[in-house]
């Protein structure tokens, strides 16, 4: 018990940042569901399980025109097959992780992602619980989030067009906070100059996997010269 509550304490600190973002949007997503007339329970349900930001989104779409599973997994396959990149990333440091694993799976967000490749689990502290509470307290705060926007959507009426850039500005923070904690700034330059040319080439609804291929390739090609200098 003791080891329980040294490591949610160690994690709580680094999860603040996306409690922020994830109440917000979390909320936006809640309202949004209420707007279409869709009771609370499936707010809960879809968070709970399903628990991917913006697939989220596009679900409430998906139960306004029907019931269509091959198209619902298509898009699903579609807007977040860049897991696929974060789940082989992780194979190493998910190895030993035992029961928890496939939780650890299912939790494994966006942000969730950003923050486990930036932390260092601190002396002491059991790395595989250190990382299941960091997953478990992101996991509850975007609960926590979509179930107050699904009880206040249909007490306050307000634009909440802009409420996704909430996301975004998360994203930004959490890039700064590694640049800042890393050595080798060469994989992050590799991301930023693979998503740029990406973006150029494919446009702006096209280019996240083929940024994540180019950076998976071109990381591979030049991890000696990462390898050599994350370790001067």
């Amino acid at each position: 018990m003791k080891n329980h509550k040294a490591a949610i304490k160690a994690a709580l600190p680094h999860t603040i940042p996306i409690l922020s973002g994830y109440i917000v949007l979390g909320s936006a997503y809640g309202i949004l569901m209420n707007s279409k007339g869709i009771p609370l329970f499936w707010t809960l349900f879809s968070s709970v399980l399903i628990y991917a930001g913006s697939m989220q989104f596009v679900t409430v779409a998906l139960l306004a025109t029907g019931f269509d599973l091959i198209g619902a997994f298509m898009m699903t396959l579609m807007v977040n097959a860049r897991h696929l990149f974060y789940g082989i990333s992780f194979l190493q440091k998910y190895s030993n992780m035992g029961p928890i694993k496939p939780y650890l799976i299912l939790s494994l967000t966006d942000e969730t992602f950003s923050l486990l490749c930036s932390v260092k689990t601190p002396t002491g502290i059991s790395e595989k619980w250190f990382y299941f509470y960091i997953s478990l307290l992101n996991h509850i705060y975007w609960i926590t989030g979509s179930v107050l926007g699904g009880i206040i959507g249909g007490l306050l009426r307000f634009d909440t067009h802009g409420l996704e850039f909430v996301l975004t500005a998360l994203f930004v923070v959490i890039f700064i906070s590694q640049w800042k904690a890393a050595k080798n700034h060469i994989p992050a330059i590799v991301g930023v100059l693979s998503a740029v040319v990406c973006r150029l080439i494919f446009g702006a609804s096209d280019f996240i996997i083929p940024s994540m291929i180019l950076i998976l390739l071109s990381v591979t090609l030049i991890r000696g010269p990462i390898e050599r200098r994350g370790t001067k």
